[in-house]
């Protein structure tokens, strides 16, 4: 299962503490395909797609959180993997 199916997944904190595992794992072996390898870029992604995340809810049909859920969290975690 691919990191992004995996980030359906997640609806309670165990949930969230097993992605991150995935996450961590991911950047390990598959360091090259992620965008934002360095502490410093993968916080800075973060920020942006923080700021910009309720475009991203409204693009993919999806409701934009009032209130982060567990999901929420795995979402901008795995966003920011990639995002510029």
């Amino acid at each position: 299962m691919e990191l992004y199916e995996k980030v359906e997944n997640v609806k309670s904190r165990a949930d969230l503490i097993k992605f991150i595992k995935y996450l961590r794992m991911d950047l390990q072996s598959n360091r090259a395909e992620w965008e934002n390898i360095t502490l410093e870029d993968y916080l800075e992604a973060m920020e942006a797609w923080v700021n910009d995340m309720e475009g991203y809810y409204l693009n993919t049909n999806h409701p934009v959180p009032k209130q982060p859920s567990w999901k929420t969290i795995a979402d901008i975690l795995y966003a920011s993997s990639m995002y510029e």
